[in-house]
């Protein structure tokens, strides 16, 4: 089929910028959009996108919101690492040096958590049948020194793929808390060796995928903040080594410097690390950076779910 004349397409861009009243509304967001509608009327054109095509996107679009999974289409489609690639790219213009990198915040963050010093117990709930996990280390800074005052904030699923607050059957901030570390900048905490989880069957996120020929699986991680008043803001997480998705994940996070190693510790060798049952143990380091002034602030400045006190 002959491709629709560009001067057609132009000429009805022109006509929708023309509703615009200059000096009323946002300019930022005129440009923005004007330039969405141009590339999305020159893909319909190039790739002959049917009027029905358009329709039933809209209809998965209003679908989606519905469901609230735009959070996990942004995941999905890459969205939000690139967002990720645009932040490095801009602390790389400004001399910065990430020794631990970013990776995705995803959707399921909750502000709030409890706060302790140094050590925390992540479940509100224990989890049965899991696997015991240890983890810590030291917040530091570029040249390793330790960050005093720093809070880690921690947050992982349940072993059915749930988070607290998205999932009303755990108690609030179950599995997530907030460490502020002491003077040698250490911190710990103990929860469970977390599962990996795919986006609820047959939903929005997952349709996609599908139509795209992928999954949407995420393997075992768990998420970070870590925060410190001079520092930049370091949005992280760690996959569990050993998980088969590692590497294949459909929201794009996993970094090798990111896969820690874990190890497991025996019922008779517990006591040497002054525990009382067989655990996982993993030690990782959080390295951040001082605040840079003029540099674009490598935060996503999004709406977070909080709750209520």
């Amino acid at each position: 089929m002959k491709r629709i004349d560009q001067k057609t397409i132009d000429q009805t861009l022109e006509l929708i910028k023309s509703q615009e009243k200059e000096g009323v509304g946002n300019e930022r967001m005129k440009i923005i959009v004007n330039r969405l509608l141009k590339d999305l009327f020159n893909a319909m054109a190039d790739l002959d996108i049917t009027s029905e095509e358009m329709w039933k996107a809209c209809d998965w679009l209003t679908q989606t919101g519905k469901n609230n999974e735009y959070g996990l289409v942004f995941a999905g489609l890459g969205i939000e690492k690139f967002i990720d690639v645009q932040m490095d790219w801009e602390d790389e213009q400004a001399g910065i040096e990430n020794k631990t990198p970013r990776t995705i915040e995803g959707p399921l963050y909750v502000a709030g958590s409890p706060e302790s010093t140094s050590y925390a117990e992540l479940e509100t709930e224990i989890e049965p049948d899991s696997e015991r996990l240890f983890m810590g280390g030291v917040v530091r800074d570029e040249h390793g020194n330790p960050i005093p005052g720093a809070k880690v904030e921690v947050w992982h699923c349940n072993l059915k793929g749930l988070y607290s607050h998205f999932d009303s059957s755990q108690p609030a901030f179950n599995l997530r808390r907030a460490i502020l570390v002491a003077e040698d900048g250490k911190y710990e905490f103990k929860s469970f060796v977390p599962v990996g989880y795919a986006c609820p069957p047959n939903g929005s996120t997952d349709t996609l995928m599908q139509l795209l020929g992928r999954h949407g699986a995420r393997p075992a991680h768990i998420h970070f903040f870590i925060t410190a008043p001079g520092y930049r803001k370091l949005t992280t997480q760690i996959n569990i080594e050993g998980d088969p998705l590692t590497y294949d994940d459909f929201a794009f996070a996993t970094r090798p410097e990111l896969v820690p190693h874990i190890e497991r510790i025996s019922a008779e060798q517990a006591a040497k690390y002054g525990k009382d049952e067989a655990f996982a143990k993993i030690n990782f380091d959080f390295n951040m950076v001082q605040e840079i002034i003029n540099a674009a602030p490598g935060e996503n400045y999004r709406t977070r779910a909080a709750t209520e006190a």
